[in-house]
């Protein structure tokens, strides 16, 4: 029998949004599952969430690093491997060819089975950095990464294309795809906790409360309690 190549049964999963604490109100819990199934999971953020504070004497400079560091500790709880980010912005993020190739780059790198990112299709309004970072996630994924001929200098650097063959469009409005997250709910709390400069006003019960509600609306027809909830989208 042939030896199978190291990590070749390896499942991968990379989220891709646009601000620290993104993705721990998204999709916390499910990242906590799938690190408990044996899932390498990564993060790539396109922003460092530097317009995130009401505190008027607060620099994009100061903040950014904090924002960085609360993120890689709540990514850490979760067990993500890897946190990414691309640092444009906050609040200014283009869909650029240039913004485009460098996701494209972390998928290749990366490897992802499945990725997580924001709905751009949304039907209700959304920040305009969540619109932009999931429609060029996507364009990234479909069809600049699994083509020769998109960002080839890619290839010539030693990256190889890569197919994509699953993708999950968190806060979507026409959710089809359901993650019974139940056992995961104190992780995904756990994790949002760390990022203090953001939730320091917010009481933990009423958090608590208003996540867990929101998690049993998303499961009201499914046979478990908490869910998390997607649009989902596969390539063969």
């Amino acid at each position: 029998m042939a030896k199978k190549a190291k990590n070749e049964e390896q499942k991968r999963a990379l989220v891709i949004v646009a601000h620290p604490d993104d993705a721990e109100f998204l999709c916390a819990a499910t990242v906590a599952k799938l690190c408990s199934e044996g899932w390498e999971v990564n993060y790539l953020l396109t922003t460092s969430g530097d317009m995130g504070t009401h505190d008027e004497s607060m620099t994009r400079e100061a903040l950014a690093p904090i924002r960085e560091k609360e993120q890689r500790a709540a990514a850490k709880v979760l067990g993500v491997k890897e946190v990414v980010f691309l640092r444009y912005p906050d609040g200014f993020f283009e869909d650029t060819a240039e913004a485009r190739g460098r996701i494209v780059y972390e998928i290749r790198r990366l490897r992802p089975d499945t990725v997580i990112t924001w709905d751009p299709f949304r039907s209700s309004f959304t920040h305009r950095d969540h619109r932009l970072t999931g429609q060029a996630a996507l364009d990234a994924i479909f069809p600049l990464a699994r083509n020769h001929l998109g960002y080839p200098e890619h290839l010539r650097d030693g990256l190889e294309i890569h197919r994509v063959k699953e993708v999950l469009l968190a806060g979507s409005s026409d959710p089809d795809y359901f993650v019974d997250v139940t056992e995961h709910f104190n992780k995904k709390i756990a994790a949002l906790r760390k990022h203090t400069s953001q939730l320091r006003q917010a009481p933990l019960r009423e958090l608590r409360k208003r996540l867990r509600e929101r998690m049993k609306e998303a499961a009201k027809e499914q046979e478990f309690e908490l869910a998390e909830s997607f649009r989902r989208l596969t390539w063969g």
